[in-house]
């Protein structure tokens, strides 16, 4: 689950991270990124508010392979350069790696020992820093040595050959599939008005949307704040948000242990929350003048806050969950996730087009980060 975490994170990852080649390229205006961010985001809300049905029909091993499928195909689709094409591809991509995340926590959710499960959790999640990490590395170089879209092409086909890789995994640990469970829109409503019922469900989904939209800014922005912002060469950002995504690593893991063993799961949230908006605040004020380990530093305290939190989050949901609902469950917390993935580079989108200033996007998003954990830290403490 960490590997095809790690591939779908990569796939998805790509366009951003090149964003700058493609701009130029094809002379259009970077404020469409947060477009293509959120028009992703918004296929990926329907997917995870539709996919817990499909878990638990048809496994969610095969709910992984046919995620990698869609998104290696996505990738494919937008080589060509046509906007009309990237349109296509980023919904089929948001369909594609919308479902990595509630498929591994079903799967997870039934293996895990209770105890552990914050660790175990972070584990698997260690593979979107990894991803973001290999991305931002590999991603750049293959632009350097050929194009963007030899780039595309073949970064989509390491996500098909994951699709098959997972084939022989399939019968073992899809067994509790039930091919007669019926997927009706019913059930997709029921199953968020029972997450949205409970009070501690409900926060995970503040959380939840404020958190991943302030992850998918730095994903989706940095790279390009400092090509476009900062004067950095495409390769030279590239390092920088390798760099920082790689801290992410170990600080999942650390996040992990620490819920399993000496600090509640929503307490450590909540204060996550207030350091990831000051790490967001210190990201919004680099300057050209500032050293290229000034910049890292930024970027890796807003990686070790806003990449780090989502194996604790996603433990506390499996938690919470009732008996047999975790990937349902997960899936209809993760849909407002995908909703802060939808808003909040639209904000960043708009900001960038009436200030000209990256930094602005980067306040909007650690304004609601320090929101939601200030809210935290006034709910009481089970």
């Amino acid at each position: 689950m960490t590997i095809q975490q790690s591939l779908a994170t990569l796939g998805r990852s790509t366009v951003p991270l090149i964003a700058a080649a493609i701009v130029v390229d094809l002379a259009i205006d970077p404020a469409l990124v947060g477009v293509y961010l959120s028009v992703g985001s918004l296929a990926a809300f329907v997917t995870t508010m539709c996919c817990g049905g499909f878990i638990l029909r048809y496994g969610a091993m095969r709910m992984t392979q046919i995620g990698m499928t869609a998104l290696g195909l996505s990738l494919a689709i937008m080589s060509p350069g046509w906007l009309v094409l990237f349109a296509a591809g980023t919904v089929l991509g948001g369909l594609g790696q919308a479902v990595s995340t509630p498929s591994s926590s079903h799967l997870l959710g039934r293996l895990s020992p209770r105890h552990l499960a914050p660790l175990i959790f972070s584990i698997k999640q260690c593979g979107v820093p990894i991803g973001l990490m290999a991305a931002g590395v590999v991603a750049p170089w293959l632009v350097t040595v050929s194009d963007w879209r030899t780039t595309l092409l073949v970064i989509g086909g390491l996500c098909l050959l994951t699709a098959l890789a997972l084939q022989p995994l399939r019968e073992r640990f899809d067994t509790d599939r039930n091919p007669a469970q019926p997927l009706s829109p019913a059930d997709i409503r029921a199953n968020v008005a029972s997450v949205l019922r409970d009070p501690a469900l409900r926060m995970m989904c503040l959380a939840m949307f404020s958190f991943v939209g302030l992850q998918t800014l730095f994903t989706g922005f940095f790279v390009l704040y400092l090509v476009r912002g900062l004067g950095y060469g495409l390769e030279q950002a590239g390092i920088v948000f390798a760099i920082a995504v790689a801290v992410a690593v170990p600080a999942r893991i650390f996040w992990g242990w620490l819920a399993s063993r000496f600090v509640r799961p929503a307490l450590l949230l909540a204060l996550l929350g207030i350091a990831m908006a000051g790490a967001a605040t210190l990201t919004a004020i680099i300057a050209p003048s500032w050293p290229m380990w000034g910049a890292t530093a930024a970027a890796c305290a807003l990686s070790v806050t806003a990449v780090s939190w989502h194996g604790v989050l996603l433990a506390e949901v499996a938690q919470l969950s009732p008996p047999g609902r975790i990937g349902a469950t997960t899936g209809a917390v993760l849909a407002f996730g995908d909703a802060g993935a939808l808003t909040l580079p639209l904000a960043f989108s708009v900001a960038l087009t009436l200030t000209g200033e990256y930094g602005a996007g980067f306040l909007i998003g650690g304004a609601l980060a320090l929101a939601v954990g200030l809210l935290g830290l006034r709910r009481p403490q089970k």
